[in-house]
């Protein structure tokens, strides 16, 4: 097993609705031990990704604020979602605040606030304002707390139930080897067919290797449509990796199959599982190996 080089860093971006609790929740986070920064414009977030990436001490824990009182800004926060999607080195959640009307009014009301989009008008104008814009970012939030009856207390004790260092998940990437005549395997997500690549099973003194020898995989990965099919599928991968671990799932079993096992799916598993072992934690094997010898494979 292979574990990512790479220092991953968890990133917690909170937003919601105005009164539904970002200050209590920023402040959970930083006795979590995370680094948080309030309301930090969207714009600004590449070039803090830059700091974090390039900084002596590397932050492996935080928080950021971000919400309409930079609603300037605001436009650019989907975008900045979107790239934080795309990196390896980052586990970002949103966590998202809300409350019903009636309590974000009091509770104005109580704080004898103005709300950030109503400053001269009724607050209610301002939640339900705030609501419209906010409800697609809404659908793309990992977490939502609706704070409506709870307490500050409340609040502050699911966070760090939720997000205590024993509760973060590793994002793990496993690559399997298999021969089709001994079945597709039953967990894997993603599965792909090399059985019309040229196959060592027919070089005699190669039949009884596996892909893990040398001479197999420099065999099998001298041809240019198996060095298409590697661009083609690392691309692929690329994009879809860290998608997958953005929505929080706990591992991918990414299967390759050639026809009994032994030589051209070990040696794919082999190359593609290596590629992506500086980035993500991951996991080579090799399920049918022993059965495909002396096979077709």
């Amino acid at each position: 097993m292979s574990t990512g080089s790479v220092n991953d860093t968890q990133m917690v971006i909170i937003t919601g609705m105005s009164g539904a609790g970002k200050t209590v929740a920023i402040q959970s986070f930083e006795d979590l031990g995370f680094f948080c920064v309030d309301n930090l414009p969207p714009t600004l977030l590449p070039k803090f990704l830059e700091l974090i990436k390039d900084s002596e001490n590397k932050m492996n824990k935080v928080a950021l604020v971000m919400d309409l009182r930079g609603r300037e800004f605001f436009e650019h926060l989907f975008k900045s979602l979107d790239d934080l999607g795309e990196t390896t080195w980052i586990t970002p959640q949103v966590v998202f605040l809300d409350a019903d009307d009636a309590s974000l009014v009091r509770r104005y009301k109580e704080s004898r606030r103005s709300h950030p989009l109503a400053p001269s008008g009724l607050p209610l104008e301002g939640i339900k304002l705030e609501r419209d814009m906010l409800e697609e970012l809404k659908g793309r939030a990992q977490i939502i707390y609706n704070t409506s009856q709870m307490k500050p207390r409340e609040l502050r004790e699911k966070i760090l139930t939720e997000f205590s260092v024993n509760k973060k998940t590793i994002f793990t990437v496993n690559v399997m080897s298999f021969g089709f005549k001994n079945g597709i395997p039953i967990d894997a997500d993603l599965v792909f067919d090399v059985r019309f690549l040229p196959n060592p099973h027919y070089i005699e003194h190669m039949r009884p290797k596996t892909g893990l020898d040398h001479d197999v995989s420099s065999y099998v990965l001298k041809w240019a449509e198996t060095q298409k099919f590697i661009e083609k599928v690392t691309d692929l991968l690329s994009f879809m990796l860290p998608h997958y671990k953005r929505e929080g799932k706990a591992q991918l079993v990414i299967a390759i199959g050639c026809t009994g096992g032994q030589h051209r799916s070990v040696t794919l598993a082999e190359y593609i599982g290596k590629h992506y072992e500086e980035d993500y934690y991951t996991r080579i094997t090799h399920r049918d190996i022993e059965k495909g010898k002396d096979n077709i494979t």
